[in-house]
């Protein structure tokens, strides 16, 4: 498992953490907000999300998931969950916490900057940043909202919640650490899970990074890629016998997401900005399915030279992006975007040779591209049996969990409507 730690840029490392034990006394509570809404003492029907990242929708009929299958036979699940633009890990992981798009929740990408905070570059690698409430107060997470409500959540990985978000952290949270195989991950929520009912938490989150990684390492179509997919279903089925072995297999309603897919790629589909400007003019936040960047001090006739139609690749600036995409307003948003077309890259070679590795799968492209599809899987008492729904956006993920665990939700994108028939009458 550690040995996965050589891809810098893939996803295993998106939390950008280092070994820890659980930090339950490091957790901050923010006051109750004013309203009726209270949960119980007691957590008897646990909400459960779990994200297994860069799990392309269609991985589901290879037949090597017949845990995951199962699930979604004794449930129900949506044709296909959308992600939002751009398909990246640190974006659409806070958009299922916050059903927020990442053009009003501010996570805009892996490594950003901000014109509010001079001087400082968030990084995914770098614990302060990771850790700095900042970069993620433009939304609310739901277990921000949990604890609000006199509730308890517990993150086993998850983007942002290594921070004190609106003052609040999880009750229960463990920092990213890339030792941490997938059974351990679920071994300790099963932990959380068998604590007495006045102190287990309400809501959980679940993070799996391994079908990510190996999709970039090896492409999406690889034998790496199966056995990643095996080992995961393998913990999910861990995960199903512990919660029915703590007769919980009535109470806990469980959601299982991705944040994106994947495309196929490879070292004959990579383009190289070096070739058409002078890229040292350039400050590069982002490299891969897109390249985003602002221009350094006479480097404004280097990033025009850009803009327009190549073989490829479409280049523009931030207030021409697609409108449907939905993004490019948030004060975090680079001046400048070059788009690839699925299954190319946009880079430079500096970036190549720092990331020291050719990538055969990648994610960033349009959301709306079949392989950036993501599954939607809902199992448990407040759900319909062997139901299927119309595709849904990820934003509506978090309305749904709200309603899941009976508290208002903050202000989102999202639709309850869109997820209503996944329920069943009464929910």
């Amino acid at each position: 498992m550690a040995a996965r730690c050589a891809a810098l840029l893939c996803t295993a490392l998106l939390l950008a953490g280092c070994a820890a034990a659980p930090a339950r006394d490091a957790a901050l509570a923010s006051p109750p907000r004013d309203g009726p809404a209270r949960l119980p003492a007691d957590a008897d029907a646990p909400v459960l999300l779990v994200s297994i990242d860069g799990f392309r929708a269609d991985y589901l009929d290879r037949g090597l998931t017949p845990t995951l299958q199962a699930l979604a036979d004794a449930g129900v699940r949506a044709e296909y969950m959308r992600p939002s633009y751009p398909s990246i890990t640190f974006p659409n992981h806070y958009t299922l916490v916050t059903g927020l798009r990442p053009d009003r929740h501010g996570v805009v990408a892996n490594f950003m900057t901000d014109p509010t905070m001079p001087g400082v570059r968030f990084s995914m690698f770098d614990r302060a940043t990771v850790g700095d409430a900042r970069w993620w107060n433009d939304g609310r997470p739901l277990w921000t909202s949990v604890r609000e409500h006199g509730g308890r959540a517990a993150t086993m990985f998850w983007v942002g919640s290594e921070a004190p978000v609106h003052g609040a952290m999880p009750e229960y949270w463990r920092p990213f650490d890339i030792a941490v195989d997938s059974r351990q991950r679920v071994e300790q929520v099963l932990g959380w899970l068998a604590l007495a009912p006045a102190e287990r938490p309400h809501l959980i989150t679940l993070y799996f990074d391994i079908v990510d990684t190996m999709g970039h390492l090896h492409g999406p179509d690889s034998p790496e890629l199966d056995a990643a997919l095996a080992e995961v279903d393998a913990a999910l089925a861990t995960l199903v016998a512990g919660i029915d072995a703590q007769g919980l297999g009535e109470r806990v309603n469980l959601v299982v997401v991705s944040d994106h897919g994947m495309a196929a790629t490879g070292p004959d589909r990579e383009l190289y900005l070096d070739d058409l400007v002078d890229v040292s003019r350039l400050d590069f936040l982002w490299t891969g399915a897109y390249a985003s960047f602002d221009a350094l001090p006479g480097g404004e006739d280097a990033a025009r030279q850009l803009l327009g139609g190549h073989p490829h690749m479409t280049c523009t600036t931030r207030d021409r992006i697609p409108e449907r995409y939905r993004f490019g307003t948030h004060r975090r948003v680079p001046a400048y975007f070059c788009e690839a077309e699925p299954g190319w890259q946009v880079t430079t070679r500096d970036a190549m040779q720092r990331k020291g590795h050719r990538l055969r799968g990648e994610h960033g492209y349009d959301n709306r591209h079949p392989d950036m599809r993501a599954p939607f899987i809902a199992h448990g008492p407040a759900f319909r049996r062997g139901a299927v729904i119309p595709a849904i956006d990820n934003v509506d993920v978090y309305p749904l969990l709200a309603h899941l665990l009976a508290i208002p939700p903050a202000d989102n994108d999202g639709d309850l409507a869109h997820t209503r028939d996944a329920l069943v009458p009464g929910r």
